[in-house]
């Protein structure tokens, strides 16, 4: 699983022209799901990530977490994380795993998110999504 974590001023995800999720201070969250990921891999990079300090404290220092800020999140599916350039110049993205697989861990992540965080926006499996974003910092961090 490669999670990319984004620290925003703000982010949305629309589809169809439509704004289906948006935050303001918080994370954005690209998830990539592998072949061999599953509930263990998902309940330990959400503790990991919620965890993290990476938000300004009064001295400047990044010592805050999401939850010390009072932050958002908002997570969308991204298995283009997996992409493979080493052989020529079309990206491969067989190391990804099966929709089927990507999409109950992509819900099983929100779900898990939800219970440690108040505000939860995510985007939808397998459309054809645009994401804006004020990165703030910047400041990109990813787990696997």
């Amino acid at each position: 699983m490669k999670v990319l974590i984004q620290r925003v001023s703000s982010a949305s995800v629309t589809v169809d022209s439509e704004v289906i999720g948006a935050i303001d201070h918080g994370y954005l969250v690209l998830l990539g799901v592998g072949p061999e990921d599953d509930k263990a891999t998902v309940d330990r990079l959400v503790k990991k990530m919620i965890a993290l300090r990476i938000f300004a404290d009064e001295n400047g220092k990044t010592n805050r977490s999401l939850k010390d800020v009072g932050g958002s999140l908002l997570i969308v599916s991204q298995f283009t994380l997996y992409a493979d350039c080493c052989h020529g110049n079309r990206p491969s993205f067989t190391g990804s795993a099966p929709a089927a697989l990507a999409e109950e861990l992509y819900e099983y992540f929100i779900a898990c998110c939800k219970k440690e965080v108040p505000h939860v926006e995510h985007g939808s499996f397998g459309a054809d999504m645009k994401v804006a974003l004020v990165n703030d910092g910047p400041f990109t961090i990813m787990l696997e």
